[in-house]
């Protein structure tokens, strides 16, 4: 049996995989597959009826068959590839083949397996998805936590902040901004503190990470 992995002491957001496929017995073993594994599954028979569901999903993946009436699967994961924080996708098909896989794979599906679909290997796509997903989510978390405490800089300190990620020292940064080294040590100091970081390092992979850079004056 294979069940999901919780950190010690940490309770995690419990996970859902959503099953569009329009074969009702696939659907159902899918199901039953899922809850063997103590997994929550939400299954629908066409992308339609998902979307006019609109289940609320937290930490997830999406078990896809290519071929459904109406909108297929490979159009509609062209369109959750444009949205934020899609689920990942694993595709599932009884009439694949490689032009169709490797289409699919480079569009950002997770993973293309071909029906009848072993149950081992495809709990296993489950669960990397879901975790691919979880740290994906976590990462997120932690830049919007960065982002507020980025915003609580006064001006003068993203300024600072700023020209010393992109590699000016204290004596350039005065010269730039018409202070003294004092005071830009000053601003430097309150910045690291807010931001939390102990090292310039520590600050520059933030910085990247939010898309941030400076404005040279000089």
């Amino acid at each position: 049996m294979i069940a999901a992995k919780a950190a010690p002491g940490k309770a995690e957001e419990p996970a859902t995989v959503v099953i569009i496929d329009d074969d009702e017995a696939v659907r159902e073993a899918l199901e039953g597959l899922l809850d063997s594994v103590g997994l929550r599954g939400r299954s629908f028979a066409s992308v339609q009826h998902y979307l006019d569901a609109q289940p609320a999903i937290g930490i997830g993946c999406m078990v896809l068959d290519v071929r459904l009436p109406g909108r297929s699967g490979m159009d509609f994961h062209a369109e959750l590839a444009k949205t934020k924080d899609a689920l990942p996708v694993i595709f599932i098909s009884g009439h694949a083949d490689v032009p169709m896989s490797v289409r699919a794979m480079k569009a950002g599906a997770f993973e293309f397996l071909t029906k009848p679909v072993h149950h081992q290997e495809l709990l296993d796509a489950i669960q990397a998805a879901i975790a691919k997903h979880r740290e994906r989510r976590c990462q997120e978390r932690g830049l919007v936590s960065q982002r507020a405490r980025f915003e609580t800089l006064t001006a003068r300190e993203r300024e600072v902040t700023l020209l010393v990620v992109s590699g000016r020292r204290n004596k350039q940064i005065a010269g730039d901004l018409g202070l003294s080294e004092a005071t830009v040590k000053l601003h430097r100091g309150q910045a690291m503190r807010k931001m939390a970081v102990q090292s310039v390092v520590e600050l520059v992979r933030i910085v990247d990470s939010l898309g941030l850079e400076a404005e040279h004056t000089a």
